[in-house]
């Protein structure tokens, strides 16, 4: 009978129907809910303590960098007040010479204008000159208000130097 009884029991286990006994066997579905829910809460817990735990690493990164921030060691304010100068000093030699640039190229472009207005005046003038001698006006200035003639040809002597091809100004002209 005892073996009845124990295949009896593996069946209604297997069925799932047949209860053995005043206590109650929980049955596999209920069982994984209640294993399932245990898992989501210490899923939960570990979740929440990770949290907190970075959350604390957090706020001691932000205090070690609002310490680090507040307190500057003198080495350091030093090279960087070194290295502030000199960025300021390269600064206003190079406005300086920018500065030099442009009033040289300006003072070119006026020294250019200055040229040109010159360079125009002396064309005027020179075509002035150019325009001033003509022949016909000096001939009619010599012959009707100077009273200027040609010379003849008796007036005229003419020799030959033999000596050299040079005239020379000042030298006594021969006699014939």
């Amino acid at each position: 009978m005892a073996r009845r009884r124990a295949g009896a029991a593996a069946a209604s286990r297997m069925a799932g129907t047949y209860v053995d006994g005043n206590a109650v066997r929980k049955t596999q579905t209920q069982r994984n809910t209640d294993r399932y829910e245990q898992l989501r809460k210490r899923r939960e817990l570990e979740r929440d303590r990770i949290l907190e735990e970075r959350e604390k690493q957090y706020r001691a990164q932000q205090e070690r960098l609002r310490n680090k921030s507040q307190t500057m060691d003198a080495t350091a304010l030093v090279i960087m007040c070194a290295a502030l100068a000199c960025t300021l000093v390269f600064c206003f030699s190079y406005i300086r010479l920018q500065t030099q640039i442009n009033t040289r190229i300006s003072s070119i472009e006026s020294m250019k204008q200055q040229l040109d207005k010159l360079r125009s005046s002396n064309d005027a003038l020179q075509n002035s000159i150019d325009t001033s001698l003509d022949l016909d006006n000096i001939y009619r200035v010599a012959t009707q208000e100077l009273g200027m003639v040609y010379a003849d040809e008796s007036q005229t002597i003419t020799f030959d130097k033999t000596e050299s091809e040079y005239v020379r100004q000042y030298e006594d002209i021969p006699k014939y």
